[in-house]
């Protein structure tokens, strides 16, 4: 089923164009003009992705964020706030009240759904398949479980992060930069070299039992999950 975002907004134009838009690339869409009309169509429909408005009627949407943060239910929606508000410290108050992006108005489409695609990426497991396979390697996104062939494989949590990143997209080479973006998060100082750190204890995991290795290193380039040469 196609991810649903729920866009929270109270200017038509806008709405309008963001419906147009989010359509386009394939999203199914839901409204809310208020921020009590937010916290109700959220209860009922439990949307993939929030887009956001600081400034509405009846709430703010600050203050919507943080009520979507405090329940259980909907702690882990992916939320992306749109304002006006262009201050580094306005931006500081959007993130500290748990959005996990802030885009500033007037911003172009294009920019939009890279961000919503960068936020969806990192936002697991809720907007991707219960399991993912490739070859004799089984992922259950839902039990949180690793198996290789017929035997359980024990990851730390960045592992399987980094694990599920490259089984979703199999043949793909990611750079450093790219597994940092997408498994750490663009607003975590980490070094690039730590990426090779944790392929260096998945590789060992995966391959305890001189299975084939899965991970192919890319010189000046990155990692891919990949079929083993022979």
């Amino acid at each position: 089923m196609k991810p649903l975002i729920l866009i929270v907004e109270d200017e038509s134009a806008l709405v309008t164009m963001l419906r147009y838009n989010l359509e386009r690339d394939g999203y199914r869409i839901v409204e809310a003009r208020d921020g009590e009309e937010a916290l109700m169509v959220v209860r009922e429909e439990r949307p993939d992705l929030v887009l956001l408005d600081w400034m509405l009627p009846l709430m703010s949407g600050l203050e919507v964020c943080r009520q979507l943060r405090r329940r259980t239910e909907t702690r882990d929606v992916p939320i992306i706030i749109l304002t006006a508000r262009g201050e580094e410290l306005d931006k500081v108050r959007g993130l500290d009240a748990g959005a996990d992006d802030y885009i500033t108005k007037p911003f172009s489409p294009t920019e939009l759904m890279a961000r919503i695609r960068a936020v969806m990426r990192r936002s697991a497991p809720s907007l991707t398949n219960e399991a993912l396979t490739f070859e004799d390697l089984f992922m259950d996104l839902v039990a949180h479980r690793v198996r290789r062939g017929e035997r359980d494989v024990h990851l730390g949590p960045t592992e399987f992060r980094l694990l599920r990143h490259l089984m979703q997209y199999p043949g793909r080479v990611f750079s450093r930069e790219q597994l940092l973006d997408a498994v750490w998060g663009r607003d975590v100082y980490v070094e690039p070299r730590t990426v090779d750190v944790h392929i260096r204890r998945l590789r060992k995991a995966l391959n305890g039992h001189s299975e084939p290795d899965l991970i192919r290193t890319v010189r000046s380039a990155g990692y891919a999950i990949d079929r083993p040469a022979f």
